[in-house]
């Protein structure tokens, strides 16, 4: 019953894909031949200058990782940590949202050590780092161009992802809080969850005695978030958009936000749209907006293959490393 459920969850997600880049070349009158023709004749300089930064993002979220694997007492040899690592990228195509990955990663890694709660924790810790590097970036990019956007969309946008960081570092830290929401949890059938958010606390609490290192990660967190707009700001200028720097380093961060939400397969369709709906706001044809969104993806799946590749080619060696590790 639960294996069909979750298959049902993965083609309704699919459908949800496909539904909105059907509405979304419906809607906005998308010519695909024109479409195709823009993508192929995109400026290959720039592109591959995008290619390598987006390379760069991945080889700091690696590290980003392996810091906090390391501040948890893991000391897990370098090939099986880029193992874990490869299939999260390479199975974040096909998952619900941007997150799917992290999943796959946590799983693939806690089978290895038998501590699935410690390391559930450095990959949500992981991720939440990454939020915050994210909120980090956009902030200071929405006040340097204020003059430029002048939109209640985006400023809604920006309120609710502020909003939410700051609601999940009072669940997090604040002990009077987290102690509300643990008395709220004592209902019937709540007990699995409760026991879940108690660890969850417990762990991450462990890394409070690392303060340098968590500095360091937020510092790289900043880093990785203000990449990936320079990546699609390369993008955009292969195909001809040139539009001023700070509308990448406010949309990007939002469409990323919005992505981490598990509705589409990979955030396809549903990073499209919001493509097209927000560099409309600084003058960007739908068409080009559509281009910018596509090519990104390419370099998504891209390396998301060769993930799949490496995860592939060392699953023998994953077997025997986790047949190795005694029973805790």
């Amino acid at each position: 019953m639960m294996r069909l459920k979750s298959i049902l969850s993965v083609l309704l997600r699919i459908g949800v894909s496909i539904i909105l880049l059907v509405l979304l070349f419906k809607f906005n009158k998308i010519d695909s031949h024109a479409l195709i023709r823009d993508i192929k004749g995109a400026d290959k300089l720039f592109l591959s200058v995008g290619f390598i930064i987006y390379f760069l993002v991945y080889l700091l979220g690696f590290f980003r990782w392996r810091m906090l694997l390391k501040a948890a007492g893991f000391d897990i040899p370098l090939k099986r940590l880029v193992s874990s690592f490869s299939g999260g990228i390479f199975f974040s195509i096909f998952l619900p949202s941007t997150i799917g990955g992290d999943l796959v990663r946590a799983v693939d890694l806690a089978g290895h050590t038998r501590k699935a709660k410690e390391v559930i924790a450095t990959v949500f810790l992981d991720r939440f780092s990454g939020y915050i590097g994210l909120v980090f970036v956009i902030l200071p990019a929405l006040l340097l161009g204020r003059n430029l956007i002048l939109d209640k969309v985006v400023f809604t946008s920006v309120s609710v992802i502020v909003i939410l960081l700051v609601v999940i570092l009072l669940v997090l830290f604040n002990n009077s809080i987290y102690s509300g929401i643990s008395r709220f949890l004592t209902v019937p059938n709540a007990g699995k969850i409760r026991e879940t958010i108690k660890d969850m606390h417990r762990e991450i609490h462990v890394f409070g005695n690392h303060k340098k290192m968590i500095l360091f990660n937020l510092a790289i967190s900043f880093l990785i978030q203000a990449l990936c707009p320079v990546c699609v700001y390369f993008i955009g200028l292969a195909l001809g958009v040139k539009i001023n720097f700070i509308y990448f380093l406010i949309f990007l961060p939002i469409i990323s936000a919005i992505t981490l939400l598990p509705i589409a397969i990979g955030g396809l369709g549903l990073r499209e749209s919001l493509f097209v709906v927000y560099f409309a706001k600084a003058g960007v044809i739908k068409q080009l907006a559509l281009a910018m969104s596509l090519l990104s993806f390419s370099f998504v799946v891209f390396y998301g293959a060769i993930g799949g590749l490496i995860y592939v080619l060392t699953v023998h060696h994953r077997r025997i490393q986790s047949h190795k590790q005694p029973a805790l």
